[in-house]
């Protein structure tokens, strides 16, 4: 998985949110500081779309293309739309799915790095000491070459090496591959949406309880109830954790 993590922070629309008020509550959630994450495609309204066009007026950490807003890391709900993203996100998944599907037909599933070495860490734990009295390691990059050797591995290498490879496929996803196309899609759809953590209004940290697609799963479903419960008012901010 990637270290690179984006939390959403929401707040009532008669509190300030900037970067600097949301970096003070990332700290007093003992999370690390990170930089505004322009996620989120700003919403033409039908009526007056040309003045929303120009406008960054409730919003935040706004970028434009050719003087019209685009994209912005938050503000108000009402201004962001959530739904342009998803369908982005989706279709880019699928896309990636699909191509990964035509790299590993015929291939065998493959374990997971993050599968391969928890394993090897709790055999290690067990074993506590080895015969010379030295703490058991657990030899990562003999791990590695273990892990690199599997057919479907080496397919998705050989691909993502093609100058001519038409998305990245990453290793750090082949759980996630290997579940199938709508969970793989669902997963990044999702993050699109509701990132990897959410901060409620009340200073709640909402987060997978672990790495697994379970756990992620059940977290994006807490996360988008809570979301979807905010009044269109109510501001949110993505910001980038690393």
């Amino acid at each position: 998985m990637s270290t690179v993590r984006t939390v959403i922070v929401c707040s009532p629309d008669d509190q300030l949110l900037d970067w600097f008020s949301a970096s003070e509550i990332l700290e007093d959630l003992h999370l690390p500081s990170g930089s505004p994450d322009t996620m989120f495609p700003v919403r033409r309204r039908r009526i007056i779309g040309w003045f929303t066009r120009w406008s960054a007026r409730h919003l935040i950490g706004a970028t434009r293309r050719c003087g019209a807003v685009v994209q912005a890391a938050g503000g108000r709900r009402s201004r962001l739309d959530a739904t342009t993203a998803i369908k982005a996100a989706n279709a880019a998944a699928l896309t990636r799915w699909n191509m990964w599907q035509l790299v590993v037909r015929g291939t065998a599933p493959a374990r997971p790095w993050a599968e391969m070495l928890t394993h090897a860490e709790q055999t290690a734990r067990a074993a506590k000491r080895g015969r010379s009295g030295k703490p058991v390691t657990v030899d990562v990059a003999q791990l590695r070459r273990r892990f690199e050797a599997q057919p479907r591995v080496l397919a998705i290498m050989a691909y993502n090496t093609h100058p001519r490879a038409q998305v990245v496929l990453d290793l750090d996803e082949l759980d996630a591959y290997q579940a199938g196309q709508t969970t793989y899609a669902a997963l990044h759809w999702r993050r699109a949406a509701f990132g990897d953590m959410v901060v409620t209004c009340g200073r709640r940290l909402i987060e997978p309880r672990s790495a697994s697609l379970a756990d992620r799963l059940r977290f994006y479903a807490e996360a988008g109830s809570y979301l979807d419960s905010l009044p269109k008012h109510h501001q949110v901010m993505a910001v980038r954790l690393h």
